[in-house]
């Protein structure tokens, strides 16, 4: 079954354009490995409920967990998550600690320079804060010279400081900063809507609310080493995400984990329908 994967997957760089330029330059020496070892490590968010997260035993779960593991089923390996944060995702990718990441990142011109993002996106979401219902925050320039909890690594932390003067105090970990706004240092609480929108709907937030219009709508893009995004790893992904959207697994995993269903998802699985099967 290995063989025929790598088969496959190898075939792929003969169908891009300068296949035989591709094929000289392309060592795939993290595949090789993944298929030698019969194991691929991939970084996962622990702290990013309902993508990445925790459950009551300990173990690692959530709609990107349920992503991975497609993944290691499709190349016929076993699955070893590793979890990371938003500050050190593409240092573990960089280093080697891990073959892949999917853990919520948003596809971004400065971190293509640094990680292969391959395409198409899989998912995305925009920026948006939470705050206590009784502060009564209406528009963006409320939070000017107020002190906002935000996380490390979160490239809207900067956006929101220099757009609207925002006094950002920025935590490890989404818990240390929520934790943060509930003990009132910060006013609101900085990050993406999609996962504000899971912790208002979770019943644990009912005093707060996420009061402003999102900003800078940003697809997420996962990630295999940069020397690979052209080769068998980064077309193999590519092919991966075209079929979680085609197939309609993505919009299956979001009712799975109780996430509001998204426009985007489901642009994408009318974009890549098959229309023979119409």
């Amino acid at each position: 079954m290995k063989k025929i994967i790598a088969g496959l997957a190898a075939s792929a760089i003969a169908l891009s354009a300068g296949s035989a330029i591709a094929a000289q330059q392309c060592s795939n020496d993290v595949w090789k490995k993944v298929m030698e070892r019969g194991k691929v490590v991939i970084g996962v968010k622990a702290d990013y409920k309902p993508w990445g997260f925790r459950n009551e035993n300990g173990d690692l779960v959530g709609m990107e967990i349920d992503m991975a593991q497609d993944v290691a089923d499709a190349m016929g390996v076993e699955l070893e998550l590793v979890p990371v944060q938003s500050s050190n995702r593409m240092q573990f990718l960089e280093q080697g600690k891990t073959d892949m990441m999917i853990a919520t990142m948003s596809d971004r011109a400065d971190r293509r320079e640094i990680v292969g993002i391959v395409g198409p996106n899989y998912y995305t979401s925009g920026t948006n804060v939470m705050s206590p219902k009784a502060l009564g925050l209406t528009d963006w320039e409320d939070l000017r010279g107020k002190p906002v909890c935000g996380k490390q690594g979160a490239f809207y932390n900067q956006i929101v400081e220099e757009r609207y003067g925002a006094e950002i105090i920025a935590f490890t970990g989404n818990a240390e900063a929520k934790q943060a706004l509930r003990d009132k240092k910060c006013i609101a609480w900085v990050y993406d809507d999609s996962s504000i929108g899971s912790d208002l709907a979770s019943g644990n937030y009912d005093d707060f609310e996420m009061p402003l219009n999102s900003e800078d709508d940003n697809p997420w893009g996962l990630a295999v080493p940069k020397a690979e995004e052209h080769c068998v790893f980064g077309n193999f992904m590519s092919g991966m995400q075209y079929n979680w959207h085609r197939s309609g697994r993505l919009i299956e995993l979001e009712a799975k984990w109780g996430i509001k269903p998204t426009t985007y998802l489901m642009d994408q699985a009318a974009r890549h329908e098959d229309w023979l099967a119409k």
